[in-house]
C-alpha cells in the first residue's frame, strides 16, 4: 500500500471512528485463525526429581508417546529437569541455557521432529562481572522441530507465602521475569508462554490474546491441595476468559518425602471443555486437535474482546521485545511516514522514534499509533500507555546518556506550538549548561523545527539501533 493510500485509510478510519468503539472492533477481529491445518497437539505428564539423569529419559519416552500419537507439539511440565530435594541443591542442579541438558532437549527435539514447549526449566543467572550466580530464573522455552531456540519466557509472577503452616518464598532464589513475550507462531497456532502460578493471573492471560495469541501454555507443578481445589477451574476459567486453547502440561506424585503434585495435565477448549486430561498417571500423555477453524465462529458467536470498554478501563503490556523488522511496519505521523527502522520501541497503542531535528543529544519522540491531533481525543487505553511509554524512554534516555533530569512536554494544539498534528511527547534528556536559561529550550524547539536541516535518515536509524541494542540487552 501507498503512503497516500496508508494516511488516507487512517484519515477515514479517524474519522468513523470518533466514539473509538469500532476501531477496537476492527483491532480484534483481525485476532483469528491463519487458514493453517488443524494440528494434533500432546501435553505430558511425569514425576521429576533431583536425578537428572532420570528426569531426561522420563522426557525421551513422553517425546515417544508423542510421536507414536502423530503429535506436533509435546507440552512438557514446569521443572521437567528436575525437582530438588533440598533448596542447596538448586544453584548445583541448575544450568544456563546453553549448558549440556539444553543441548540434549534441542537434539531431541531435531531428531523427532517434533516441536518442544519445555516448562519451567532451572536457568542459571549468569552474572555480568563473572560472580558465582546466586540465583535463577523460572525459565518457559520453546523449541522448533530443528532443535531451534524459538522464545524464551521467564516467569513472572513469583510464589511468596508465609502462613502459620507453611513458608515458601520463590523469589529468595528465582528471579523475576522483566516482561511478557509476544505470542510465537507453531504449527497449531500463536502461543503464549506462562508457567505455574502465572495461572492465577488473568491479566497476563488477556494480555497475550489482545497481543494475538491463539493457544496459551501453563506447564506447572501444582501442589496437590492447591491442585484438588482449583486447577481445572482456573485452566477452564482462562480458557474461557481469553477464547483460547489452554494447554497445561503437569508433575504428578510424590518427588520426594517433603513434595507431591496433583497432575492431571490438561487440553481445554476455548469454550471451556477439557478436550484431555493425564489423570494420575505418573508418565504419559494425552492428545487433542487444535482446530483453529473454530476460533472464527466463536469470536462473531461470543464478541468479548470487541465489547471491552476501553474508554472506561485499560489493560496494557509494557516493556515487551519489539517485533521483527520484517514484522514491523512504518508508522503514521499526521500526514507523515515514519520509517520504521527508526522506531526503537512499541507498546500496544505508542510507538518511540528518532527525531528529524533534535534541540539536545538524545532528543526523541513517542508518538501514538492512532493519528488523533490532540490529548482530549485519546481514550483511557491510549492514555495509560502512552504516559508509561514517555516514562519508560525517559528511563531509558538517563541510562544510556547518564544524566538525570529530562524535559518532557508535549504541544497539545497550534496555539501551544504544534507543528505536526498528531499527539506526540518530545523527551529530551538534559545536562547543566544546556541553556542560559532552561526555558530556552522552548524557543529552541521553534528554532530547530523552522530552521534547522534535517538529519539523515542513516543517523537516525544508527541511533535507533544503539536504543534497541540497550533494551534488547536490558532485558536478557
Amino acid at each position: 500500500m501507498s503512503n497516500t493510500l496508508k494516511i488516507l485509510s487512517r484519515k477515514v478510519a479517524s474519522f468513523l471512528n470518533s466514539s473509538h468503539h469500532q476501531h477496537y472492533q476492527q483491532q480484534y477481529r483481525s485476532i483469528m485463525s491463519t487458514g493453517q491445518a488443524a494440528a494434533i497437539v500432546a501435553v505430558g505428564q511425569m514425576c521429576a526429581t533431583d536425578d537428572k539423569a532420570a528426569n531426561l529419559r522420563q522426557v525421551e519416552q513422553l517425546v515417544q508417546q508423542a510421536k507414536a500419537k502423530q503429535a506436533k507439539l509435546l507440552f512438557l511440565p514446569e521443572c521437567c529437569d528436575f525437582v530438588a530435594k533440598e533448596k542447596s541443591q538448586l544453584l548445583t542442579l541448575a544450568e544456563p541455557l546453553n549448558g549440556a541438558l539444553m543441548a540434549k532437549y534441542r537434539e531431541l527435539a531435531k531428531c523427532n521432529q517434533i516441536w518442544l514447549s519445555l516448562g519451567g526449566l532451572h536457568e542459571l543467572k549468569c552474572s555480568p562481572g563473572g560472580d558465582e550466580p546466586n540465583k535463577m530464573y523460572n525459565a518457559h522455552v520453546l523449541l522448533n522441530d530443528q532443535g531451534d531456540l524459538v522464545g524464551v519466557y521467564r516467569k513472572l509472577h513469583l510464589f511468596d507465602v508465609k502462613t502459620p503452616e507453611i513458608t515458601l518464598m520463590e523469589s529468595s532464589y528465582v528471579e523475576a521475569g522483566k516482561s511478557l513475550e509476544r505470542p510465537l507462531a507453531t504449527p497449531a497456532g500463536r502461543l503464549g508462554l506462562q508457567i505455574c502460578y502465572d495461572l492465577r493471573f488473568a491479566e497476563t492471560a488477556l494480555l497475550l490474546r489482545k497481543l494475538g495469541a491463539q493457544l496459551l501454555s501453563y506447564p506447572s507443578a501444582f501442589t496437590y491441595s492447591t491442585g484438588k481445589a482449583h486447577w481445572e477451574l482456573l485452566l477452564r476459567a482462562r480458557a474461557i476468559e481469553t477464547q483460547c486453547f489452554v494447554i497445561a502440561a503437569a508433575q504428578q506424585g510424590w518427588h520426594n518425602a517433603k513434595r507431591q503434585s496433583w497432575g492431571h495435565a490438561m487440553i481445554v477448549s476455548p469454550w471451556g471443555k477439557v478436550l484431555a486430561d493425564c489423570g494420575e498417571q505418573e508418565l504419559g500423555v494425552a492428545t487433542a486437535e487444535v482446530d483453529l477453524s473454530t476460533l472464527d465462529k466463536l469470536y462473531q458467536s461470543m464478541p468479548c474482546f470487541e465489547h471491552r470498554r476501553n474508554d472506561i478501563y485499560s489493560l496494557t503490556a509494557y516493556n515487551l521485545k519489539m517485533p521483527n523488522e520484517a514484522d514491523g511496519q512504518d508508522r503514521a505521523f499526521a500526514e507523515n511516514i515514519v520509517d520504521k527502522r527508526t522506531i526503537f520501541y512499541e507498546s500496544e497503542h505508542c510507538y518511540a522514534f528518532t527525531n528529524l531535528r533534535c534541540v539536545v543529544e538524545g532528543h526523541v519522540l513517542v508518538s501514538t499509533k492512532r493519528v488523533t491531533p490532540r490529548l482530549n481525543g485519546l481514550n483511557c487505553a491510549e492514555i495509560t500507555d502512552l504516559f508509561a511509554t514517555v516514562c519508560m524512554v525517559q528511563r531509558l534516555l538517563e541510562q544510556i546518556y547518564g544524566t538525570t533530569s529530562a524535559t518532557v512536554t508535549v504541544q497539545d494544539g497550534a496555539q501551544a506550538g504544534q507543528t505536526v498534528p498528531h499527539v506526540h511527547f518530545h523527551v529530551m534528556p538534559r545536562r547543566t549548561g544546556d541553556f542560559g536559561h532552561n526555558d530556552q529550550i522552548y524557543v529552541k524547539l521553534d528554532d530547530r523545527a523552522e530552521n534547522l536541516p534535517a538529519r539523515t535518515l542513516e543517523e537516525r536509524i544508527e541511533e535507533a539501533q544503539k536504543y534497541r541494542d540497550y533494551l534488547q540487552d536490558a532485558r536478557s
